[in-house]
């Protein structure tokens, strides 16, 4: 073979191997394309919150557009069964409280089996073995105390049920609340608590509440002194100025993971799944930090003012108890505090 040849040759081979490398990094940076339509999102976050975790998403994913519909736990899921009474179940994906909830959905077959390649990174206890949802945050129940009125804080949960504190008590309601309904049937099925618990609460004439940002601002407006609540927005006000302090009682704390999960008949499988990826990774994980919950991921840090789920003191009960109790967990509260 001449030189000439052997040159032609040559820049033959460098053109090809430039255009396979430029459609390479073509695909790895567009590998958003193919991923658009229309999403439902329904969840219990705070709006803003939602808010924050779509706008984040479209970022990678410009293409999809997310609505979404925010209510408490309970009203989520009465939403949705309504949906599928009707036969057109609305929602494409589902991000509430906590897995009692998605066990209900998942024994009728309402769940789309997705178990995220993200998953790996996250301890297996908070991924169901199925693949129907997976925790996305760890979110424990505490007491929040306001400072202005109380000097010396407490360190159990017995305050809320103490004589000193008749009148001065706030909690959500589990008819309302997944968190609460959630911490009802771990709190009634530990032998520290039990029925007895709630029952003393309810003798010092509490203030039930819908969900746990209002039991915040009962407690921030000096209204109440004590409120049983979720972490994050207790260390997020505490941050703000706000006169309230977060206490992890004693005896332990239950613990909810937020799961997320996608409909079964969801109408747009491709954006749901690459929801639920975003969600998960890294980046969706250091944004669950920054907005200020405790992040689910192995490897990113809780926010300031949170514990991480290994300092935590966990108080559990079983989670297949826990759902085929649960209509008579709500039912019996309701009966005691009269809701």
């Amino acid at each position: 073979m001449s030189n000439i040849k052997r040159f032609i040759l040559l820049v033959s081979l460098i053109s090809i191997l430039s255009i396979l490398a430029a459609c390479g990094e073509e695909s790895e940076g567009n590998a958003s394309e193919g991923v658009s339509g229309e999403l439902n999102f329904y969840t219990s976050q705070p709006d803003a919150d939602a808010e924050q975790l779509v706008s984040a998403f479209n970022e990678q994913y410009p293409d999809v557009d997310v609505s979404v519909f925010r209510s408490g736990t309970e009203e989520v899921i009465s939403k949705i069964q309504a949906e599928q009474q009707a036969g057109d179940v609305q929602a494409d994906m589902l991000l509430v409280a906590d897995a009692v909830t998605f066990e209900s959905l998942k024994e009728q077959d309402m769940l789309l089996e997705y178990k995220s390649s993200e998953t790996e990174q996250i301890p297996e206890s908070f991924v169901d073995s199925d693949g129907t949802y997976t925790g996305t945050k760890v979110m424990s129940t505490a007491l929040v105390v306001n400072t202005d009125k109380v000097n010396e804080m407490p360190t159990s949960w017995k305050v809320l049920s103490d004589q000193a504190s008749t009148g001065q008590v706030i909690m959500p309601s589990p008819l309302y609340s997944g968190a609460a309904a959630y911490n009802l049937g771990v709190l009634t099925r530990n032998d520290d608590f039990g029925w007895d618990f709630y029952e003393n609460i309810q003798a010092n004439d509490p203030m039930i509440t819908q969900g746990n940002g209002d039991v915040l601002k009962g407690v921030a407006s000096g209204d109440q002194s004590y409120g049983m609540v979720v972490d994050f927005i207790v260390a997020r006000a505490e941050a703000d100025g706000s006169p309230v302090k977060l206490v992890y009682p004693d005896e332990g704390v239950p613990v909810i993971t937020e799961p997320i999960g996608i409909m079964k008949n969801t109408d747009n499988e491709s954006a749901a799944k690459a929801f639920v990826d975003f969600v998960l990774s890294q980046e969706g994980q250091e944004l669950a930090a920054e907005i200020g919950y405790t992040p689910i991921r192995e490897g990113v840090a809780a926010p300031e003012g949170l514990k991480t789920i290994d300092e935590m003191n966990v108080l559990e009960a079983d989670i297949n108890e826990l759902y085929q109790n649960r209509e008579q967990d709500k039912e019996q509260f309701n009966q005691l505090f009269g809701e």
